[in-house]
């Protein structure tokens, strides 16, 4: 069987457009944005300006803006788009009769029902093969050809063999997991603590806070992922640990610039009128907290962050509770 697969990347944001580059170098793949004008644009631009500025696309990759013929042919969809466009683009392609395999790289629960993506999945097109993709990754750094490495979980042996095996490769190294819902509950709860970085670092509190930080939200997302049925070994890895640190600690995570802005005084409509990509985080949030509420598990980070997205509370208050909140001992499991 040839190495080389036609794939498309659904979504021409900064993650979806970034692999479409990467992924051009040895296969054959089609980038598809729903706007007529964006994709007229990248065609003649050969770059995705909006959100991918500087990055030359490779000759080779294909543009469109309809759906039907940039699916036609492929032998593997790679979702990009927002989680909470997911739905849309999904019910879409079961009237499309869409049989390939899929992979989903977006992060984040289905705002109001509180779904995982593979739970859309599952939903929509449940006997398509389907996984995964995540880890700690900046689409930019992906372009450029940087060492990355990223996690396909699925419980399909299609995707996590043979195809695992056709994207790795160059610059970007796969690992292959079966534990779809601790990777995914990774990725998206990452987003959440990001913000609480941001705040931490806005309000000037230092590396030892940040620190610490981190580690006790490891613990809150471990908590969570357990109950869900997550295995401890996801959260110790790339899509756990891994992806957030980067998010916490990046100057190129969005949710930690919310953090800051938030520290700085600045509204949160105002942050998010003027930040020009999606911050997971923000609608992520609440949906953490409603399924922690759900299983019993204490959250008191992922809580902070709500208060002051959704209850005006001022991070420095926010803050100051969580370090007032009674002693215990260090364990993830509590």
């Amino acid at each position: 069987m040839s190495e080389r697969m036609k794939i498309t990347v659904l979504g021409a944001g900064a993650w979806g457009s970034a692999l479409a580059v990467h992924f051009s170098i040895r296969h054959d793949v089609t980038l598809w944005t729903r706007s007529e004008a964006h994709a007229r644009a990248m065609a003649g631009e050969r770059q995705n300006a909006r959100y991918l500025p500087g990055i030359v696309f490779p000759s080779a990759l294909q543009i469109t803006h309809e759906l039907g013929a940039a699916v036609a042919n492929a032998e593997l969809l790679l979702v990009a788009v927002p989680s909470s466009a997911l739905r849309g683009l999904l019910t879409q392609l079961a009237g499309l009769g869409v049989a390939c395999p899929l992979i989903w790289v977006c992060k984040g629960f289905e705002e109001g029902t509180g779904k995982l993506p593979h739970e859309i999945v599952n939903e929509l097109l449940p006997d398509v093969p389907s996984g995964v993709l995540s880890g700690p990754s900046f689409a930019i750094e992906v372009a450029k050809g940087l060492p990355t490495a990223l996690t396909l979980a699925s419980n399909h042996a299609l995707i996590t063999g043979d195809i695992a095996h056709r994207l790795h490769g160059g610059t970007l190294r796969i690992y292959t997991s079966e534990d779809v819902t601790g990777i995914e509950l990774g990725g998206a709860i990452k987003n959440v603590i990001a913000i609480a970085a941001g705040i931490s670092d806005g309000l000037g509190f230092g590396h030892n806070a940040r620190a610490a930080l981190i580690t006790r939200s490891a613990a809150e997302i471990t908590r969570l992922g357990l109950a869900l049925g997550g295995h401890m070994e996801t959260f110790m890895g790339l899509s756990g640990m891994g992806d957030l640190i980067l998010t916490c600690t990046g100057d190129l995570s969005r949710n930690r610039q919310v953090g800051m802005r938030l520290a700085r005084g600045e509204t949160l409509q105002d942050i998010l009128t003027n930040l020009g990509h999606v911050a997971e985080g923000v609608t992520t949030a609440p949906e953490v907290l409603r399924l922690a509420e759900r299983h019993g598990v204490d959250m008191p980070i992922s809580r902070a962050v709500n208060r002051v997205l959704y209850e005006q509370v001022p991070p420095r208050q926010a803050v100051e509770e969580l370090l007032h909140r009674n002693q215990k001992a260090e364990d993830p499991r509590q």
